[in-house]
């Protein structure tokens, strides 16, 4: 017993050191599919209804975000809420550990950032409990899951556990506007979004804010944040203070935020802390965690995690049915997703239309529209009627590939067959599919249409189509369409201004783009920053970078603010202007202002620089992007490495090689051959082998371009045995076919016959065309340094591995033997060609001739 509390006692009084992780993590739009789920559910506690249709419309027919067109949203990248990778000064004292084997991983950190507490100077005294995750009696059997490569239909065996008897839902919650409304919610996401001047007060302040906090205001603070990694870093938190527990509905918000994301691994921890704790796992759980990984692109974990539900004895349901279908169509697994429907039925899970339209989505993908059309036929005899969105399915399928006669004639098929007339919701339907495929004129036609019928389409219809014929370059029509709007009484919107605005400046009238700009507030509507990034981009286009930096500038003057976007265009339209420093000087200003360049955008810069010979410039930039938290990678390196190389400035770069190590960035073989060329160059020859030695030990392999530096470059200096030694270690870790052929071409290039002629049973192991090449170039030299004997020796090693000499090089060969009286082996060479049937034998007195 003694013992039991010394432990016990031991673990409550240790220190926490958190440290932040901000790993960035792009989160892609909401799958049509479970648009419906994840939106028109925001209660996590409450049951998903199996009828209700979550796919609506396909994310392709509707979702115009691949050209950057959303209505309603600005161009750029969202605020990243809580979370930024880019300043570690900054960090916040809720923090998640990005491990996957710990809930709170407690690591000793040499430097106290600001903004971190420990127990000593925890001005409230509160201590906090960690859940541990590397405890293997609590982990263990959940580790072991994933480690284990399951049976394609092991998915199956979790239907066997359904009874009809099914648990009651969860109780249906309301007011959940009213409680984002609420002024705790409020104050608690403000000290949230402080991170940028966090101290021990502002997160004492927000812990004595959460014990406050009613179980459904927490949910509100959850969905309210614009970067859901944030809302996970805040569950985190605030799981680990004192006095505080998560209500299981808060469990449910949190999984339903992530399922709208590829946090995959957060949202499988939140799960299985539910499963630890044992709070109550309904279904609708697992499927938020199987949306998670499908949304990551992992179809493999998302249906494991029906055995991990299989294994907690949860008993499965239409709507996680429905799920797993849909994860299945999106791996291209339609065949398991039909097994998986047959043994729903045989269970007596019966399919509900959302099923039937997942095989439908799954088989327009594959461009099997007579499939997709066979299972619409068959569905009234199954008990389930096809709705509209089967039908919209297939018609966006049907407007990609611009078969729009058929388009109007399943229209008359979805009225004759299943009386569902075609509405508004339709002709919109259609005309954004058709617009964004590029197929405006069709577009208009349905829409006048939906006109005569009756039906109004709004601005956001005429606003598609505009935009389609913006980016055509048709900007006439795009005009007249817009007369038409303003006739009709449907005054155009800053988006539909701001897709004429990208059209002219498409085409070049960066003029007329700024009348239309200036002319916006007449017709009721302010530019925002989508509209002034899109005529920046057109002056950039235009060479007028220093203007667009000007009105940067002026930016608050005119009551907008630029995004990331905003500062890339402009700093490319800088660099191909050759203002370089202009552009440097925008990019740091870009970084203060929390929005941060590309990898792709520091690179061109850096090289920019080396081209200009300004390698420390480039290598100081790199370091205060890397520095400031900016997407610095191992190609950012190698291209400072190449430029010091170029400088011969090699104790400079083998220096920043050492410090890639240090910063976690590990170079690659580009970055090795760029060293080990310059050292050869250099004559450097031992250093540029222990190089190759360290790489080959990393486990790295070499490129053909590594092969061709090396052998270069010990061909040069003719350490030919030092080369075939070290070959061979490369050839063990990669195979090059060619090796031995370049090491005799370059032999033949530098003049050691001698050498590359004892190679050259190394190539003549295989007949293949480039070896006779080899063989050609190794015959010509000997011709060229007046020794045709051991050309003729070339070409019967040739003959007796069964490869043809060049006719026109050996007849060459022939005349200079003839020339110093070696007639025999003139004759010999022309007689294995004759026995070969390359000369005819009637014309073999003419050769001889």
């Amino acid at each position: 017993m003694a013992l039991r509390l010394h432990l016990l006692g031991k673990k409550l009084t240790f220190e926490v050191r958190n440290q932040f992780h901000a790993r960035p993590v792009s989160c892609n739009s909401a799958t049509a599919f479970f648009s419906s789920w994840s939106s028109g559910n925001p209660n996590p506690n409450s049951h998903i209804n199996p009828n209700l249709c979550f796919q609506c419309v396909d994310s392709d027919q509707l979702d115009d975000t691949e050209n950057g067109y959303v209505r309603g949203k600005e161009m750029g990248v969202k605020n990243s809420g809580l979370l930024s990778s880019c300043d570690k000064r900054i960090t916040p004292n809720f923090c998640l550990d990005s491990s996957d084997k710990g809930y709170v991983r407690v690591e000793e950190i040499g430097v106290k950032h600001s903004g971190l507490l420990s127990s000593c100077d925890n001005p409230s005294g509160d201590r906090r409990e960690i859940c541990n995750f590397d405890d293997p009696d609590e982990d263990g059997e959940y580790e072991e899951e994933e480690k284990v490569e399951g049976d394609e239909d092991d998915d199956l065996r979790v239907l066997n556990m359904f009874s009809k008897t099914q648990r009651e839902n969860f109780r249906s919650v309301d007011g959940d506007e009213d409680e984002l409304r609420h002024p705790l919610v409020k104050e608690t996401c403000r000290l949230i979004d402080l991170r940028s001047g966090w101290t021990p007060k502002l997160e004492s302040e927000l812990r004595h804010l959460l014990r406050s906090l009613k179980p459904l205001q927490v949910c509100a603070v959850l969905h309210s944040q614009n970067d859901e990694r944030a809302a996970l870093e805040f569950f985190f938190w605030a799981d680990r203070q004192w006095r505080y527990r998560h209500d299981p509905v808060v469990y449910y918000a949190m999984l339903e935020v992530l399922s709208k994301t590829k946090l995959c691994e957060g949202a499988r921890r939140v799960l299985r802390l539910m499963l630890r704790r044992g709070i109550d796992c309904r279904p609708e759980a697992f499927g938020y965690v199987m949306i998670s990984y499908s949304r990551g692109g992992n179809m493999v974990k998302s249906m494991r995690v029906m055995s991990l539900m299989q294994k907690a004895g949860v008993e499965p349901n239409l709507s996680v049915c429905n799920t797993a279908i849909h994860v299945l169509v999106k791996g291209n697994k339609l065949e398991r997703a039909l097994r998986f429907l047959n043994r729903m039925q045989i269970v007596g899970i019966e399919p509900n239309v959302v099923s039937y339209n997942c095989l439908i989505k799954g088989y327009c993908d594959m461009h099997q529209i007579d499939d997709a059309m066979h299972v619409i036929a068959e569905m009234p005899s199954k008990g389930c009627l096809p709705d509209k969105v089967s039908y919209y399915t297939v018609m966006g399928f049907l407007c990609k590939e611009k078969r729009v006669k058929e388009v109007r004639e399943l229209m008359e098929k979805m009225l004759k067959d299943n009386k569902l007339f075609p509405d508004q919701v339709t002709y919109n339907t259609l005309i954004h599919m058709l617009s964004k495929h590029g197929y405006g004129d069709d577009a208009v036609e349905f829409l006048k249409e939906a006109e005569e019928r009756g039906f109004l389409i709004d601005k956001v219809g005429y606003s598609a189509i505009i935009h389609s014929f913006c980016q055509e370059g048709r900007i006439d029509k795009a005009k007249e369409l817009v007369r038409e709007m303003l006739s009709k009484g449907c005054s155009p919107d800053v988006v539909t201004h701001t897709a004429v605005i990208n059209g002219l400046c498409h085409v070049g009238e960066v003029d007329e783009a700024r009348k239309l700009l200036q002319q916006m507030y007449k017709h009721g509507c302010r530019p925002n920053t989508v509209s002034y990034t899109a005529f920046l981009n057109g002056l950039c286009r235009s060479g007028k970078s220093s203007e667009a930096r000007e009105m940067m500038n002026l930016s608050e003057e005119e009551w907008w603010t630029p995004n990331a976007i905003t500062y890339s265009v402009v700093m490319h339209g800088l660099h191909r202007e050759g203002e370089l420093s202009e552009a440097l000087d925008l990019v740091k200003e870009m970084v203060s202002k929390g929005f941060y360049p590309t990898a792709v955008e520091i690179n061109l810069l850096i090289q920019s620089l080396c081209q200009e010979g300004r390698v420390d410039d480039a290598k100081k930039f790199m370091e205060e992007c890397l520095q400031k938290g900016c997407a610095v990678n191992k190609v950012n390196f190698t291209s400072v490495i190449h430029g010091f190389c170029q400088k011969d400035d090699l104790d400079a770069a083998l220096s920043l090689l050492d410090d890639m190590y240090l910063s976690n960035r590990r170079p690659d073989t580009v970055t090795y051959t760029a060293i080990i060329n310059a050292l050869g160059k250099n004559g450097r020859i031992e250093e540029a082998t222990e190089l190759i030695k360290k790489m080959l030990h990393k486990g790295l392999v070499p490129s053909a371009v590594t092969y061709r530096s090396v052998i270069h470059k010990f061909c040069q200096q003719g350490r030919v045995e030092d080369l075939l030694k070290l070959l061979e270690k490369m050839l063990s870790r990669q195979k090059c076919r060619t090796a031995y052929n370049q090491v005799i071409e370059k032999l033949c290039s530098f003049g050691n016959l001698d050498e590359a002629y004892k190679l050259l049973g190394k190539v003549l192991r295989t007949a293949a065309r480039i070896d006779a090449n080899t063989c050609h170039m190794l015959m010509q030299s000997y011709l060229s340094k007046g020794i045709p004997l051991l050309s003729y020796k070339v070409a019967c090693r040739m003959f007796n591995r069964n490869l043809i000499p060049d006719l026109k090089l050996s007849e060459k060969v022939r005349k200079r033997l003839m020339l110093e009286g070696k007639a025999d082996e003139a004759d010999k060479l022309m007689l294995q060609f004759v026995e070969r049937g390359c000369i005819l034998p009637q014309h073999k007195q003419n050769v001889q001739s």
